[in-house]
């Protein structure tokens, strides 16, 4: 068990490392071209980038200190950093879109007569984004859902729309390319603007999506459905009279199962054991790696 806790917490370090390289690299890069295209699709994605970094950062702290045992001041261990973490990501997203939306304003109807130059590196720089984001939201997603980590998720979750955002500024660096290239499509020149605020409706979507599971994990609910199959699957096991009062609660990738169970009051104490370790086994192929807890108790 050790060991295997040992090799996820690495692989999950990794994962997150990837994704802070990945943010340095592209913000940098995303920074540099904006400013000389003056493309505020582009800038806008630089700035979303530019949180992308701190959200790296955070989850990659969160996905070390979450790893840390329980102690006296922490019962439950220090999952709940992770559900933090992604509740973290939330706001940063938010704050980037309200930035956005601003810009674009700016750009739509105050400072219409802003030019921006549709060049090469433009669609470069976006094109290797969408390669680069793609990759490391694969890496992501798939030790998110190996080792259950809500941190790890969210930051997947958030390099999956960098995705799509990233296309709908190609999508209006094109516009803006086409206004100049065909007269009677001038008004095609604040297409770049009106592509921002797609970038904008995009992250606010799931910023949405996201916040609502990550308070879901800070008050505890449990996994929809999960108490019930417990349940079932406990009460079909020879040797149990009744389960019931199944309780769950989440610590960021870990899971802690509360069950109580009837059994025969003349049972004895060794039987009694290894029928609680049948159970807790069982519990374990439902939910690998839960921490379960079951009270027995004399039917009378």
């Amino acid at each position: 068990m050790a060991n295997r806790t040992d090799v996820g917490q690495r692989e999950k370090n990794n994962a997150a490392l990837t994704s802070v390289v990945a943010a340095v690299g592209l913000t940098a890069f995303k920074i540099i071209v904006g400013l000389l295209t003056n493309s505020l699709g582009i800038l806008a994605e630089a700035a979303h980038s530019g949180l992308d970094l701190v959200a790296a950062l955070v989850t990659l702290f969160a996905v070390r200190l979450s790893s840390k045992p329980a102690d006296k001041e922490h019962n439950y261990g220090h999952g709940k950093i992770e559900n933090l973490s992604a509740l973290f990501e939330t706001l940063l997203l938010l704050a980037t879109c309200v930035w956005i939306i601003y810009e674009a304003i700016q750009r739509l109807f105050v400072q219409p007569e802003v030019e921006v130059d549709p060049s090469v590196w433009a669609f470069i720089v976006m094109g290797t984004s969408i390669l680069i984001d793609s990759g490391r939201s694969r890496v992501l997603y798939r030790a998110a859902r190996k080792y259950n980590s809500q941190a790890l998720e969210a930051d997947a979750l958030h390099f999956s729309t960098d995705i799509w955002s990233s296309s709908v500024v190609i999508f209006g660096l094109l516009c803006v390319l086409l206004s100049r290239l065909v007269p009677g499509l001038a008004f095609l020149k604040h297409a770049d603007a009106v592509a921002a605020l797609g970038v904008a409706l995009i992250v606010i979507y799931v910023s949405v999506q996201l916040g609502i599971r990550t308070i879901y994990g800070l008050l505890d609910t449990a996994p929809k459905g999960l108490a019930e199959k417990i349940e079932a699957t406990m009460n079909d096991i020879p040797g149990v009279e009744d389960c019931h009062h199944v309780r769950l609660r989440g610590s960021g990738a870990h899971l802690f199962v509360d069950v109580h169970v009837l059994v025969d009051g003349d049972l004895p104490t060794r039987d009694t054991h290894a029928l609680t370790e049948v159970l807790e086994q069982k519990v374990d192929e439902i939910y690998p790696g839960a921490d379960v807890t079951i009270h027995v108790e004399p039917k009378e």
